[in-house]
């Protein structure tokens, strides 16, 4: 039953509402009203206008908002309707979503709170979060500094002659010397510190109180369901604390910090839920986005309030709001309940999916399923009504469509060429390696590899180091002079550039680690050839004495610039041309485009079409595949350069088919450690072997160099990205095999099938399907 006459909506989320698929609230499961919309970009928009409603009528108001990627459109949608309020695009944009053009809001009289903040960090790093609310809040929406309530953690109890390096050596802050004695002059140091910081913190909240506490709170949820940095566990009643995080959060924050080994040892300064909720009109809204968060919005929404999900504190405030994406609605049932009961017709698809996630729920084959299960799971409830077949003629049809999948998964093209895309370098082997294995197999296939972005972002200054130690000492040995000396490093010189490929490889089949070196100091010599041209050649030593000392003295986590960029782009292209070189690929046949928009900023900028289509459409006219792989993400649930990556493509592909002469040419949608597929979204379901598990983590360590140490790792594991693939892989695999029952996969006549311990899950589409997937460039929000 719906339920939403009793929730005071606004004019922006009235029309919000009408706008979307979905009421606001739907009773009794949903415990905090909810706005979908469809896409990343349109979540901005909607919290940026609601916004600036609410700073129309609080003037003077006191807000507290995200730093992080989360707020990217926010801010974008904020600071464009603050420039352009007299023109009359925004003026109508105004007046269609609900708000009053004729009352610009004052944004000087605001109060700000910051959220949170790392510690210890200096906050004149561009990675700090005082330097973002800085930058993005007060710089860019004109609030007043006097008026900033700020997190800095070089003058929380710093005296002004000591730095946080010298209180705290190697940024490592014990929280037990809360509880005992010092023993040393630095540990007396230390204590007396803390004891200031937890002082100011209850000061901090003081002042919050003294506001009259928080107006507008917008946040994102962190992949434990934190919010802030309050983490799962965190009590409801909590306030502004020094506390310690856990590693989901770790992982998430180490692309900011410069790696998880840095996040490892940060702890958090962080307003806790009663700050959010102690003001009953406090209005709270968390936005999420994507299918990957579905779980995470649908405990938060329909859970009773616990310390394990920290979202549902909010649950206490009137007029506390989710906005989020249909994807991110996924797992709000009462949702998906409706949308079946409203539909005209409901979908095999659909039908799958429901009967896929009962006969998992119940652990029983799906030929096993009675109606009892199906009364039971609400879904398949209203399919059971709706559909005119009875459940064993569905179970059947639902069996046979899983089985189609597997089948078509061992099927190997003949006489194809393919063109394999990846946002980052290792996306291709974590989402289906061993479907392009198996297709290497087949002679008369032809394969070109393109990586669209640099990917440098994954490189920590540590690994840099390690390199340039390693090509000094091949450097002094005579072969390397001689090579030298022969042009065996002159610039465009392709078949020696896929000799630094056969060195290393021939290191990994020897396992001759000095081998292997020599390969990656070839490689770093021609890339700072490439890089710096005749400076480098003049004067090696010194230009090495410069990238020694930036890579030792650079905090973690800067922004580097661009000569430093692209060296650490290059250590991956070196990366996959090794991976692909595994299995005789050369480095002919590995592109890298390195689009301009992946710049390294807080926010990736959107690709454009003068700048970033173009090589793509080069490519695809060069190479005039039969068949494309893309990495699929429509909702931006992964990374959001997956989600940019895939809109570029799509503009590309669109003017590729005006003059493509392949009438069969077919799209494989992929996803990997960030984004899974439901069953019911994949057409083709790959076997994986325990064999294909080990040839898979081998190349990965091989190959990922820059990757072993899982400096940048998931949330959801801790290690290196080819294990969690296969972690993966296996639960897809265990997921189909209760749905077929075990003997089905071990008495079937195909050996492959037979060998199965993972599947890999692909969609098959042709370019008309993929295409309305996604959004047309040009039209996008993101560039207007």
């Amino acid at each position: 039953m719906r339920e939403n006459s009793q929730i005071g909506l606004t004019p922006v989320e009235k029309i919000a509402v009408q706008a979307s698929s979905f009421d606001i609230l739907y009773g009794p499961g949903e415990k905090i009203p909810t706005i979908v919309v469809e896409n990343f970009p349109a979540l901005g928009k909607l919290a940026a206008l609601r916004f600036i409603e609410w700073v129309q009528g609080h003037p003077g108001g006191v807000i507290s908002l995200p730093t992080g990627k989360t707020p990217e459109h926010f801010i974008k949608w904020v600071q464009r309707v603050l420039g352009e309020w007299e023109t009359p695009e925004i003026r109508r944009t105004l007046e269609q979503a609900g708000v009053d053009p004729a009352k610009k809001p004052d944004m000087g009289n605001l109060h700000f709170v910051q959220i949170d903040e790392f510690y210890p960090i200096n906050s004149a790093q561009h990675n700090s979060f005082t330097h973002y609310v800085k930058h993005f809040y007060i710089e860019g929406f004109g609030l007043d500094p006097g008026k900033a309530l700020l997190i800095d953690a070089c003058r929380i109890g710093m005296q002004s002659c000591e730095n946080l390096a010298d209180v705290w050596p190697g940024n490592r802050v014990d929280l037990t010397l809360r509880y005992h004695h010092a023993t040393s002059q630095l540990e007396s140091r230390q204590k007396a510190l803390l004891e200031q910081i937890d002082q100011w913190c209850m000061e901090y909240e003081r002042r919050i109180q003294e506001l009259g506490g928080i107006g507008f709170f917008l946040g994102g949820i962190g992949p434990d369901g934190h919010i802030g940095f309050n983490i799962k566990g965190s009590d409801h009643h909590s306030t502004t604390r020094l506390c310690p995080t856990n590693y989901e959060t770790q992982a998430a924050a180490a692309t900011d910090l410069g790696g998880i080994e840095v996040a490892r040892q940060c702890l958090v300064i962080t307003i806790g839920l009663q700050t959010i909720t102690r003001n009953p009109d406090c209005t709270a809204i968390i936005v999420a986005a994507g299918q990957a968060k579905a779980a995470l919005v649908a405990q938060a929404i329909r859970s009773e309030q616990h310390i394990d999900i920290p979202a549902s504190c909010l649950q206490q405030l009137p007029n506390a709001r989710f906005y989020i994406t249909r994807g991110a609605a996924a797992n709000l049932v009462e949702r998906q309940v409706s949308v079946l009961q409203s539909a005209p017709a409901i979908s095999d698809a659909e039908v799958e999916r429901a009967l896929v996630e009962l006969a998992v729920q119940q652990r029983r084959r799906l030929l096993d399923l009675t109606e009892t299960d199906c009364r039971s799971h609400p879904l398949a409830a209203v399919i059971l009504q709706k559909r005119s077949e009875p459940l064993p003629e569905l179970a059947n049809m639902v069996h046979e469509q899983l089985v189609a999948k597997i089948e078509n998964g061992p099927h190997v093209c003949r006489n194809k060429r393919f063109l394999h895309t990846e946002p980052h370098h290792d996306d291709i082997m974590l989402g289906y390696f061993s479907e392009v294995v198996r297709h290497f197999r087949q002679a008369s296939n032809e394969h070109h590899f393109l990586t669209l972005t640099s990917g440098f972002t994954a490189v920590t200054n540590r690994f840099m180091r390690q390199q340039v130690a390693c090509l000094r000492r091949f450097l002094s040995l005579p072969k390397f002079r001689t090579l030298l000396a022969q042009g065996y490093f002159a610039q465009g010189n392709i078949v020696e550039r896929n000799r630094d490929v056969w060195q290393y490889l021939d290191g990994v089949a020897a396992q001759d680690e000095d081998e292997k070196a020599e390969g990656c100091a070839r490689r770093m010599l021609r890339n700072l050839v490439e890089l710096l041209g005749d400076d480098f050649l003049n004067d090696m030593d010194h230009c090495l004495a410069e990238l020694e000392d930036y890579f030792i003295n650079t905090y973690p986590g800067r922004k580097d610039p661009e000569h430093i960029q692209q060296l650490k782009g290059m250590c991956r292209e070196w990366e996959a041309e090794c991976l692909w070189g595994y299995y005789g690929w050369q480095c002919q046949n590995v592109r890298h485009l390195r689009l301009g928009f992946y710049t390294g900023d807080i926010f990736t900028e959107e690709p454009t079409m003068t700048e970033d289509v173009p090589p793509i459409i080069a490519e695809l006219r060069r190479v005039n595949p039969d068949i494309i792989t893309v990495a699929f993400d429509p909702e931006a649930s992964g990374p959001d350069t997956h989600y940019k990556v895939m809109q570029a493509l799509a503009e590309a592909l669109r003017v590729h088919l005006t003059t493509c002469d392949k009438p069969n040419l077919r799209i494989w949608g992929y996803r990997n450690v960030w984004f899974r597929f439901d069953p019911s979204e994949a057409n083709v379901f790959v076997p994986v072997t325990l064999a294909m598990f080990s040839v898979m983590h081998d190349a990965f360590m091989d190959s990922f160099i820059t990757q072993k140490d899982a400096s940048f790792p998931s949330h959801e594991y801790d290690g290196p990205f080819s294990q969690l693939a296969q972690r993966i892989q296996v639960e897809q695999y265990q997921k189909i095999k209760i749905c077929l029952g075990r003997e089905w996969f071990y008495s079937h006549a195909n050996a492959l099938i037979r060998a199965t311990r993972g599947l890999v899950f692909l969609r098959d589409m042709s370019p008309e399907e993929f295409l309305s997937s996604c959004r047309e460039l040009r039209k996008s929000v993101e560039n207007r």
